[in-house]
């Protein structure tokens, strides 16, 4: 009955779908280039995000601007860049040759255009596909280029792409450089902001991979004359080290590596051209590979690689002609050689560490002792945990397939060439009423979900045997596949989602000191961070407004007005699946968490975590903020 309905029906419509569907010359559309690159800016920027996280789209803007300047410094042009953000306007100047004035229009607005293609006067360039600011240009709602040269200017401004103002060639004499303005357009990033923390972290970045250069933001200098050497040290807390940093530079490679006393996996810092590749790529691989060879050859022993590189903090930067980068972004370097009628990457990074690094524990053999107890403590360690190991894995087996502990997604951030990966996403609940609200509402594509049983327990001071012996952290090691540090963590955002009440902030607490004691590393890169969910919904009869602090709630209560109703969200749970899916989709509101310059991750435990509990107690009291109507 119901299938000759169906091929009834389908016959009766079957010439008017046919129509619907025809392909013909009329079907084929071409975009220009920004119609395309604001159609699918994740191809040219990554994801989009608000910047609440370090790799959102507006911090790639910024970037693609300044690498720009950072290429005319790496040619001998100009020794200061200046950035500026001032809320949403961000402002670079370089002091370079500037564009030349008769294509500074196509340098910023064709595809395919600038002047990286000729590999005379960009040998090592950071970008080479010559979209970088004209993605800038069609993904911002204003953007003004000024170039000065040869004591003449050029401005010519744009909205999403399309020219406004272009003003004719004018004396001046104004110091020769290009200036670049932009604001990111809010219909692509929704309420951004730029946090101050992730531009300075860039900065410092440019400032250690290109010495001598002074990069000004906001008006504070970022200097560097030790390149990675000051990387590693200015991230170091003292006494936290079994040995000096190692600094070893050579042509097109430079190197600083450590053995940590409080870390147990492996922490790198990679770069290319000034490119920080965040997931490594061919050139992390050799020197990893490198590292170990090294050491095994120096000592005579075959030691176990694991212990080796265990608790290792390096920083690698090297130099590639014309660099192959996984993606838009260039995260990850995909090159195999060094350039044409180069070495291969893997065979120049060998054969730098075989002959340096080996070299150094030659000539500093209280090192090279450091390096060898290190490495034979790491082995008791290893051996010492390896039945625990082996039963934690396969409790973390069962609890993942049987117990629904993890609710998976289905794409991961190590799934380097899946699109979606950057915004893959971990959260970690309390208890079932709240991973269920969020499970029934979440992307199943790109959101996982972790359900916490009961309150994690006191990491502080504990070793790192209690992640195996703990079932919830063993849980939690296992989901994020972070045993061995971050190179194969499975979700770019780990999203603690707990209640806004007391017990729901003391989660929140252990939680990150857990991370903070065991996987400093996923704070430091930028992975975790805080769910911020609504406290309040203010409705009407017409609309409905979610609020997320008490001053939201008065200017909803004020724009509604009428008869309201005002409802006070508990806990999670008590937000339907419904109303949940608009807090974690586009407009999810994030808090990162962050390591400020002020404290070290040592200090930081002992005084929120450890027995100083008048001091904790003033500081609360100092700090306690009453809210009116706030629970």
């Amino acid at each position: 009955m119901v299938s000759s309905m169906l091929l009834s029906f389908f016959r009766r419509h079957s010439k008017i779908l046919m129509a619907e569907n025809q392909y013909t010359e009329d079907s084929i559309r071409s975009l220009d280039w920004k119609e395309h690159i604001r159609m699918r800016p994740g191809m040219y920027i990554g994801k989009l995000g608000d910047g609440t996280a370090h790799d959102d789209g507006i911090y790639i803007l910024l970037k693609e601007v300044v690498d720009n300047c950072i290429d005319e410094y790496v040619m001998g042009h100009g020794k200061n860049i200046e950035v500026s953000v001032r809320g949403k306007k961000v402002t670079v100047r370089d002091y370079g040759r500037g564009i030349p004035l008769g294509k500074v229009i196509d340098c910023v607005s064709k595809i395919n255009t600038g002047g990286k293609y000729d590999s005379k006067a960009f040998k090592k360039s950071i970008g080479l596909n010559g979209v970088g600011t004209k993605a800038v240009n069609a993904l911002s709602d204003y953007f003004r280029v000024q170039s000065v040269r040869d004591g003449q200017t050029k401005v010519v401004e744009f909205q999403q792409g399309e020219v406004t103002l272009e003003e004719a060639i004018q004396e001046t004499s104004v110091r020769k450089g290009t200036r670049v303005s932009f604001i990111p357009d809010e219909a692509i990033f929704h309420n951004f902001r730029y946090v101050n923390e992730y531009v300075e972290k860039m900065m410092w970045h440019y400032a250690y991979l290109n010495t001598g250069l002074t990069m000004i933001y906001n008006g504070e200098k970022f200097h560097s004359e030790n390149g990675l050497y000051d990387l590693l040290n200015n991230e170091i807390e003292e006494g936290t080290t079994h040995y000096p940093v190692i600094h070893l530079k050579g042509d097109d490679i430079e190197i600083a590596m450590t053995h940590m006393r409080n870390q147990y996996g492996e922490s790198y810092h990679t770069f290319v051209n000034g490119q920080h590749t965040t997931m490594g790529g061919t050139h992390q691989a050799a020197f990893r590979e490198a590292v170990v060879k090294t050491i095994r050859e120096y000592y005579g022993k075959n030691y176990e690689a694991s212990d080796i590189r265990q608790a290792i903090n390096a920083a690698i930067s090297i130099k590639v002609i014309e660099p192959i980068f996984e993606s838009q972004t260039k995260t990850k370097l995909g090159s195999t050689d060094m350039g044409p009628d180069l070495p291969t990457v893997r065979t120049f990074v060998n054969d730098f560490v075989k002959s340096k690094l080996d070299n150094y524990l030659h000539k500093n053999p209280e090192v090279a002792d450091a390096i060898q107890k290190k490495i034979l403590l790491a082995e008791r360690e290893r051996k010492d945990l390896a039945g625990i190991k082996k039963l934690s894995r396969e409790r973390a087996k069962k609890a993942n397939l049987h117990n629904k502990k993890l609710r998976d997604c289905r794409v991961h951030y190590n799934d380097i060439k899946k699109e979606r990966r950057l915004e893959t996403t971990l959260f970690i609940t309390e208890g079932d009423s709240a991973s269920g609200s969020i499970t029934k509402s979440r992307d199943v594509n790109t959101q996982a979900v972790f359900s916490l049983k009961g309150k994690p327990l006191n990491s502080y001071g504990l070793t790192k045997k209690i992640v195996y012996e703990n079932e919830e952290f063993n849980l939690v090691q296992a989901a994020l596949n972070i045993e061995n540090g971050l190179e194969d963590l499975r979700y770019n955002n780990v999203v603690i989602a707990t209640d806004a009440d007391v017990d729901g902030m003391h989660i929140r607490l252990l939680l990150i000191t857990f991370f903070l004691q065991f996987f400093p590393e996923l704070i430091r890169e930028g992975h975790l961070y805080i769910l911020q969910t609504p406290l309040f919904r203010v409705r009407n009869k017409k609309e409905t407004i979610y609020c997320y602090d008490q001053s939201e709630k008065i200017s909803a209560m004020e724009k509604l007005k009428g008869k309201l109703e005002i409802t006070r969200f508990k806990g999670l749970g008590e937000i339907s699946p419904n109303e949940f899916k608009g807090f974690i989709g586009e407009d999810i509101r994030l808090e990162p968490v962050m390591i400020g310059k002020e404290q070290t991750i040592a200090e930081m435990l002992k005084f929120y975590m450890g027995k100083n509990t008048p001091d904790r107690q003033q500081f609360i009291i100092d700090n306690l903020r009453v809210e009116k109507g706030v629970e």
